[in-house]
């Protein structure tokens, strides 16, 4: 089905209101699934709706939580998600850190009992937007075990940086530490497709090609022992520092069964001018240019700016399954 941008932000926030979800989060968890849906990320875009919706029904995240802010440094935000949906928490800190880091050359956020945190590389462009470097680090439950392990302690824990560059859109990295994103299992799952047998491990730990084994079993981390090490890193920055349940303790954000994820997230913004000095952007126009003289490279973060200026235009199409899930919602 062929919708414009606007008539899938109306979909999402009927669906989810009749959910017991606050019109105004309503519309800030629609903003974000539409945005994910038209970059291209659909694991993380509409195909959402229906495990969104039937959390907040039975109450396992909170659609009417306002997330309560504290800043208890002047470089440090500290957001209570309230057990709701991570996005409000997400807009609150982009409202508020970039000030903060322009004031003092950095700025970090803290984010606890949160949700899903969706297309981290959108959250990051919106930093870079406004002139910012930021990079973002964020939990999930538990999918993936310490290397040499079979018990699964960590999520797929994605990494998301951007920075600004002049006359520009903003380098954007976005990246999970499995050897691709939990969603893409999910979405198969949803399908009923088979997924490669190098994306997942079954229960008994051999590799499979079954979206279904797959989510009951580990996901391989990308790069071998060093994505299980980087998995780790994430998990203490944005769990172990921000004070949020860990991988392991959380529920799964795919159903609606079992209490709160409690998930966190940790954001920090760097002026570019405050560490570089005032020819900072030309700089990093400088080397932005270099790296994509080759014909056969990309920037981080085109393909997905081009596909959203595509969708504003031409709106998005979604697949039946999903549109078909979505009216299920009653």
């Amino acid at each position: 089905m062929k919708l414009a941008l606007t008539e899938a932000h109306a979909l999402v926030c009927d669906t989810l209101m009749r959910c017991k979800v606050d019109p105004a989060i309503a519309k800030s968890v629609a903003t974000a699934l539409v945005t994910a849906e038209a970059a291209g990320q659909g694991g993380h875009g509409l195909r959402r709706v229906p495990a969104y919706a039937g959390q907040a029904r039975v109450g396992k995240v909170d659609g009417f939580a306002k997330p309560v802010v504290d800043r208890p440094y002047p470089g440090v935000l500290r957001i209570d998600a309230q057990y709701g949906f991570a996005y409000p928490a997400l807009d609150m800190m982009v409202d508020m850190l970039p000030d903060m880091a322009r004031r003092q050359g950095i700025a970090i956020a803290a984010i606890h009992k949160s949700h899903h945190a969706g297309v981290m590389g959108l959250t990051v462009e919106k930093l870079a937007d406004q002139g910012l470097a930021a990079m973002m680090f964020a939990n999930a439950p538990a999918a993936m075990a310490p290397w040499g392990g079979r018990r699964p302690m960590f999520g797929t824990n994605p990494i998301a940086f951007a920075t600004p560059i002049r006359d520009g859109d903003p380098i954007v990295i976005d990246l999970a530490l499995s050897k691709v994103a939990r969603g893409k299992i999910m979405a198969a799952k949803q399908k009923g497709v088979s997924i490669p047998d190098d994306w997942a491990l079954d229960v008994d730990g051999n590799p499979t090609t079954d979206a279904v084994k797959a989510l009951e079993g580990t996901m391989i981390p990308a790069g071998g022992v060093k994505g299980a090490a980087l998995a780790m890193m994430v998990e203490m920055l944005a769990a172990g520092l921000t004070g949020a349940q860990f991988g392991h303790q959380s529920s799964s954000l795919f159903d609606d069964k079992g209490g709160p994820p409690a998930l966190g997230q940790m954001v920090i913004a760097i002026d570019p001018v405050a560490v570089g000095g005032p020819e900072i952007m030309d700089h990093l126009r400088y080397i932005a240019d270099e790296i994509a003289l080759e014909e056969a490279v990309r920037l981080p973060g085109r393909r997905g700016q081009n596909a959203r200026r595509d969708a504003e235009i031409q709106g998005l199409d979604i697949e039946d399954d999903v549109i078909a899930a979505i009216d299920a919602i009653k």
